[in-house]
């Protein structure tokens, strides 16, 4: 005979996947739990790490709302994008720590998706003073955006901005989400357990639903580009 916790396990286990269930907890469940145990919102961007390991190929996801996200409106960031992409690509290379970057438009968002090396703070300092007038012209597109430019007159307000704006990096192991938002309320020696969908785990999703999963995969592959082209035949 089956024990009966196991029953209730099983059956507090399938709850979310009950669409009465899915309903209850999107319009009373979650929204009393968030008045209850409200949780705050965490800092977009990577967290500093005493570690150079971790302080290589770091991830900024800038999500910055459009005033007019219509196709016209659409279509006027992708225009000032490639108005100035030959500007923007002497930028970072100037900067020196950039792996990568692109601009995307999502829903009602012009994104700046780049990886780098080094500080943050440091990061977006340097892109400024390289192509600051770059993105004054996006900030006109982009909602209170007016109110940081000059962009080089306002680096400090700036860097506030693009790490508010910045998506908030979920860690790798959820143990240490339930860290951090005990740390952003002053709460220590809290205990948190691993069942299902905890509550913290789900608050924290409603106080943050838009982030970054994880850290990422970061490496370098293990055979070069140059090797690449030297065992194909195609020299430089």
């Amino acid at each position: 005979m089956t024990p009966k916790s196991d029953w209730l396990d099983s059956f507090v286990v399938g709850l979310p996947e009950k669409g009465w269930f899915q309903f209850l907890s999107r319009h009373v469940v979650v929204p009393f739990w968030a008045w209850r145990d409200p949780k705050p919102k965490l800092p977009g961007g990577p967290r500093p790490s005493p570690q150079p390991g971790e302080n290589l190929q770091r991830m900024m996801n800038l999500i910055m709302p459009l005033k007019d996200p219509s196709p016209m409106g659409r279509a006027r960031a992708a225009l000032v994008v490639a108005q100035n992409v030959d500007e923007i690509f002497a930028g970072l290379d100037n900067v020196g720590t950039v792996h990568n970057a692109r601009f995307l438009l999502l829903g009602n968002n012009l994104c700046m998706i780049s990886v780098y090396d080094g500080d943050f703070s440091n990061y977006i300092r340097d892109f400024i003073a390289t192509i600051g007038s770059v993105f004054d012209a996006i900030m006109d597109l982009v909602e209170g955006g007016e109110e940081l430019k000059p962009t080089e007159q306002n680096i400090e307000r700036f860097i506030d901005w693009v790490h508010a704006h910045d998506l908030f990096q979920v860690p790798d192991f959820p143990t240490d989400l339930f860290a951090l938002q005990d740390q952003a309320k002053g709460l220590t020696g809290q205990t948190h357990g691993l069942r299902t969908l905890p509550r913290e785990f789900i608050l924290q999703f409603h106080a943050n639903p838009d982030v970054s999963l994880g850290g990422g995969y970061r490496a370098y592959p293990g055979v070069s580009a140059s090797q690449i082209r030297k065992n194909h035949g195609m020299g430089w």
